[in-house]
């Protein structure tokens, strides 16, 4: 939980700057490049947290390696999580960071957990069902989890919308030991 909270907070700061600055598009571009960088090489990621490496040297490493691929307060980012050694949070950023902009913009995510993968028609037809019912563009996340047998089982923040079969078995049992008791 504490990783959430960090990479939330960092998130949150960078969401402000850049819609102060006008810059959504270019922080979501420069975070995706910053996120790569972190998750393409784990040597990287130890260079960058290692503590006996001077910060001068860390945030010139940092510029070296994206050239002039980001802008200088993308770089100042990774420079102060390098500093504080938690250059492993920036995937998690880059998604919280993602996840604002999307509510900023209208967009609602959905993790949606079915027993076998879908196909893009499918869902399609599922977003679009989530957009009609939070009253707005739904992206999805998806998981497979075989256990749920069959159905569908969507979550949009904290609502839970559970078509699954495993459920639906439950509800059954639930109603048969009611009528016998």
């Amino acid at each position: 939980m504490a990783r959430y909270a960090s990479s939330r907070r960092y998130a949150q700061a960078v969401f402000q700057i850049a819609r102060e600055r006008g810059g959504i598009d270019v922080w979501l571009e420069d975070a995706r490049v910053l996120s790569e960088l972190v998750e393409g090489d784990q040597a990287v990621v130890e260079f960058l947290d290692a503590p006996q490496i001077p910060e001068a040297k860390k945030v010139e490493t940092i510029r070296q390696l994206l050239g002039g691929s980001v802008d200088p307060l993308a770089i100042n980012l990774l420079g102060l999580l390098a500093a504080r050694r938690l250059t492993h949070l920036m995937p998690d950023i880059l998604s919280q960071f993602t996840e604002m902009v999307d509510r900023h913009r209208g967009v609602q995510w959905a993790d949606v957990t079915t027993a076998v993968p879908l196909d893009d028609g499918r869902l399609d037809e599922i977003a679009a069902s989530i957009g009609g019912i939070v009253g707005g563009k739904a992206s999805l996340r998806t998981y497979v989890e075989p256990t749920i047998i069959g159905g569908v089982i969507v979550r949009v923040g904290d609502r839970v919308i559970d078509g699954s079969v495993r459920a639906r078995m439950r509800n059954m049992e639930r109603e048969i030991v009611g009528q016998m008791a």
